[in-house]
């Protein structure tokens, strides 16, 4: 095995990498903020690149889409997530992600569905009022995606992730990520299979200007390895450096509306690579 990066290793490096980091920071769901509620409410959570350690408000519903385009590779991803606390007990929180993806190195294959996650988070530690919050996270990934046009992994995969998040002052937050994905029997575009493993890691920063306006700074790396032949892989690396903003619009009936825009931008191994993210949340009581 060995590292390596190259045009048609990185496009499909980014597209997967994506896929599961905006399903993974998706996961994250609104809660009021770590000081006392404001008026309007704020924005504790719809991180972009990295998860967020709330979990869902008892009776309350997310719908997320997020949209990142890069524009040298000419990948892009777009996923919506849909979030559901259990009912009775939100230290347990539901999730799954449907991704739509555009492998670059591909021109011709066009767009469709990737591989589907099933998400489940457990609050370990704190809630949206503590100073620190820890929520780990399993989740089910499934061969949906078109391997030959690059959009899946070829088989059923298991994800773990570790976001933490901490107050470190009344309007600055940090949050941290630590995951692993593991398909047993990944495939590639031949049909060999070997057993593949992925690992991201992040750190971000949100400043707090306003109840309704967030600053943010997210720093998002991954190693991730692909099938090269029967029982061998290889190994490709990414880190992303991504500022970006996002502001709420409320109303009287409890829906809160969040766009937000970044710039995701690569450097080290993705030094070549800068793109555009678009974010938008709905999220509403359902009781």
């Amino acid at each position: 095995m060995a590292w390596m990066i190259d045009r048609r290793r990185f496009s499909v490096l980014t597209l997967l990498t994506l896929a599961w980091t905006l399903s993974a920071a998706s996961a994250s769901a609104q809660q009021t903020p770590p000081t006392p509620r404001p008026e309007p409410p704020g924005i504790q959570d719809n991180s972009f690149l990295i998860e967020e350690a709330y979990n869902q408000e008892q009776n309350v519903v997310q719908h997320i889409n997020a949209f990142v385009r890069f524009w040298r590779s000419k990948d892009f991803v777009y996923t919506f997530t849909q979030e559901w606390p259990v009912p009775g007990d939100a230290r347990h929180q539901l999730s799954y992600t449907l991704p739509i993806q555009h492998a670059g190195a591909l021109p011709d294959s066009g767009e469709g569905l990737g591989d589907v996650l099933l998400n489940y988070r457990y609050q370990l530690v704190g809630n949206g009022d503590s100073r620190l919050a820890i929520a780990p996270r399993f989740s089910l990934l499934f061969s949906s995606g078109d391997v030959p046009k690059e959009r899946g992994e070829g088989g059923l995969g298991y994800q773990t992730s570790l976001p933490l998040s901490y107050v470190i002052r009344p309007a600055i937050v940090a949050h941290s990520n630590f995951g692993v994905t593991v398909v047993p029997h990944a495939e590639d575009d031949a049909g060999d299979r070997a057993t593949t493993t992925a690992i991201n890691y992040g750190q971000s920063f949100v400043w707090l200007v306003h109840p309704r306006i967030n600053l943010m700074l997210e720093l998002a790396g991954a190693a991730v390895q692909s099938v090269d032949g029967p029982d061998q892989t290889s190994w490709a690396r990414s880190f992303l450096v991504s500022p970006g903003v996002r502001w709420s619009y409320n109303y009287a009936n409890g829906l809160q509306i969040v766009p937000g825009v970044a710039v995701p931008i690569g450097v080290g191994p993705s030094r070549r690579e800068h793109g555009l993210f678009l974010y938008l949340s709905f999220e509403h009581p359902f009781r």
